[in-house]
């Protein structure tokens, strides 16, 4: 009886050790052709941090499918991977809890998108540089060429939060020849804005050095990234962009600039990318960040009119009080379900 008591003890006490396996973090840097002479003065050799499941250093014969996760405007990839002390998410303690529970193990990648700005939103602009090149080829060839990847279409997922959630549909309805599945959760700026706010692009207009937009309110770095993004202009310098919004009358043509990268003014047009993917979620908070919610109805009705097949949620939350719980319980699970494996 003694002996099987300590054989029972022994199973209790490994079994925990099995379950906290751990995944690899390392920190790297990706040049990114698609970002050089930017006008921001960005540089186009961006922090990446990529982490490696569990198996992946033992099972050296192994190759493994990608998912490419996008973090949200003022955020960054140390602050996601748990390298700056604790945040709403922290995708190596998901990942480690979701492939300790058996589902199958990936490799998941976040680049670096904060900028001059505070963040790129994932655009291609002369000013911030072609960011949807930058994740869709500098990056993933960079990520094929240095891990053991499944270097196919299949194997290959794209998703993220707010800004990265616009920039996941953004990217994700421009190449469906890179990526086969996207996950959006609570994504950001997804309708044309026909009337800009004039307080706010008046704030926005004051902004002239890092100092000021450093000191400013969220939603008014939030206007400089858009017009950065959104409005480029080499000939006005020293921030070479337009704002919608001058002298206090609106700029119908900036405003029109703007609305040409709003996804749900955009994905008409790409109704047959979409089509082309195995599996689309998207998510919000029922009480989320402005229109976010409402958008995120909409873009639900626009892919169930066009027949896409898709997850929807309106989850119970705010923009960032369940993204950690949501990564571990339904994001990572559902890669893991969709991607292509060896």
């Amino acid at each position: 009886m003694r002996s099987r008591v300590s054989a029972l003890l022994l199973i209790m006490a490994v079994v925990p050790l099995l379950a906290a396996a751990a995944g690899k973090v390392e920190r790297i840097t990706v040049h990114g052709d698609a970002l050089v002479g930017n006008l921001a003065g960005d540089s186009p050799d961006r922090l990446v941090s990529v982490y490696l499941p569990p198996s992946y250093l033992a099972s050296r014969g192994r190759r493994y499918p990608v998912l490419y996760l996008l973090h949200g405007f003022t955020d960054s990839d140390d602050h996601w991977f748990g390298l700056s002390g604790p945040h709403f998410v922290n995708v190596p303690t998901a990942a480690n809890q979701v492939f300790a529970s058996g589902s199958r193990e990936f490799i998941i990648v976040m680049p670096n998108a904060y900028t001059r700005y505070q963040g790129s939103m994932y655009s291609n602009s002369a000013v911030t540089g072609d960011w949807e090149a930058f994740v869709a080829q500098d990056l993933v060839s960079f990520i094929d060429r240095h891990y053991r990847t499944l270097a196919r279409r299949a194997s290959r997922g794209l998703a993220g939060h707010s800004m990265g959630g616009y920039g996941t549909l953004r990217i994700g309805m421009k190449f469906p020849a890179v990526f086969s599945s996207l996950y959006s959760m609570n994504p950001c700026c997804l309708g044309a804005n026909l009337q800009p706010p004039i307080q706010a692009v008046e704030l926005a207009a004051k902004v002239q050095t890092a100092e000021d937009l450093q000191q400013a309110a969220f939603l008014t770095k939030a206007m400089v990234a858009s017009a950065a993004a959104w409005s480029p202009n080499p000939r006005n310098p020293p921030r070479y962009f337009d704002l919608p919004v001058k002298d206090g009358a609106v700029v119908p043509d900036v405003v029109a600039r703007w609305a040409a990268n709003a996804p749900l003014a955009m994905i008409h047009q790409y109704i047959p990318s979409l089509r082309k993917y195995v599996a689309i979620a998207i998510e919000a908070g029922d009480q989320d960040l402005g229109d976010i919610t409402a958008t995120v109805r909409t873009l639900d009705q626009i892919l169930s009119d066009n027949g896409i097949a898709h997850d929807f949620e309106i989850y119970e939350g705010d923009h960032v009080n369940r993204v950690g719980q949501r990564l571990e319980t339904k994001v990572l699970p559902f890669f893991s379900a969709h991607l292509k494996f060896q």
